[in-house]
């Protein structure tokens, strides 16, 4: 686990860009956060919620992060119901959703093809003005392949294996893509398969807590605690109900937004241990 005086560092050095360009205009603003690029690059946080509930936390995280300071600049939309061949039913949460990223996410779940549109759309804009499309695919493939699919139709020219990367970190949101659209994304796009974020020690953080997990004393942003109250009361609400995957740790009382390392990874935190790394990272607490 980071120090408070490790974490303060970090968001020192991280913030540092931006208070230079302030202070003297000249030097431009803070471009590169990680692997991205606050000027031109896209986030896209796609979402299975399909069976199990840790999606529903991992929404929950994603706002806590795109809401620090340092991600003022980051372009994003999210999609609902990106998921693959697995059985089991789906996990409502459009409350969260509008809650977490509101006006900025689409829904596949209830409308795959306007979700598709919807999406490339954004995706194609951000590819015309000579930006990087990342995915944080927490879930699986078959929405992102539909996706960079209509991009190529569109965009026939485009450089995709440069232009558009995928994140994954869970070995079962492979299993249960559809085979050939996972392929296709393999072969097509660059594809980074990070280790799993269910356990620490493994190069990326372990987002998944058998314990509880103390998020209120770092989390005073009232936006941040509505969210997170909603998405743990949906979480309990649907965890392992007919016929859905119980996860155990959330059972416990614990956290599970495992799916977060990869947005971590893509914006260049990979260092932190687990949730309570994270919470202080991203603290909201009145100093």
């Amino acid at each position: 686990m980071l120090k408070n005086g490790e974490v303060k560092m970090r968001k020192i050095l991280l913030l540092l860009p931006v208070v230079l360009a302030l202070l003297n205009p000249s030097l431009g603003a803070q471009e590169q956060l990680g692997r991205f690029n606050l000027r031109h690059d896209l986030l896209l946080a796609h979402f299975d919620s399909k069976t199990d509930v840790d999606d529903i936390h991992s929404i929950a995280a994603t706002a806590t992060l795109l809401n620090d300071p340092r991600f003022a600049g980051v372009d994003y939309h999210a999609v609902a119901g990106a998921y693959g061949i697995q059985e089991g039913l789906y996990v409502p949460a459009e409350q969260l959703f509008e809650l977490a990223f509101k006006g900025r996410w689409s829904d596949a779940h209830a409308d795959f093809s306007n979700a598709l549109e919807e999406v490339s759309r954004k995706a194609e804009a951000t590819l015309s003005h000579g930006g990087t499309i990342w995915i944080a695919e927490a879930g699986q493939s078959d929405f992102s392949a539909a996706l960079v699919r209509r991009i190529q139709g569109d965009m026939p020219d485009l450089n995709v294996k440069e232009r558009i990367h995928i994140v994954q970190h869970a070995d079962w949101n492979e299993e249960v893509a559809t085979p050939d659209d996972l392929a296709f994304l393999k072969k097509t796009i660059t594809y980074h398969k990070i280790p799993d974020g269910n356990a620490t020690g493994n190069g990326t953080p372990g987002f998944r807590s058998d314990e509880p997990v103390n998020w209120k004393e770092h989390v005073h942003d009232a936006k941040l605690i509505k969210i997170w109250k909603t998405a743990i009361d949906i979480a309990n609400t649907y965890n392992g109900v007919d016929g859905r995957y119980l996860n155990v740790s959330i059972q416990k009382g614990g956290l599970d937004f495992s799916d977060v390392a990869e947005s971590v990874w893509i914006f260049g935190l990979e260092d932190m241990v687990d949730a309570d790394d994270f919470f202080s990272e991203f603290s909201t607490a009145r100093k």
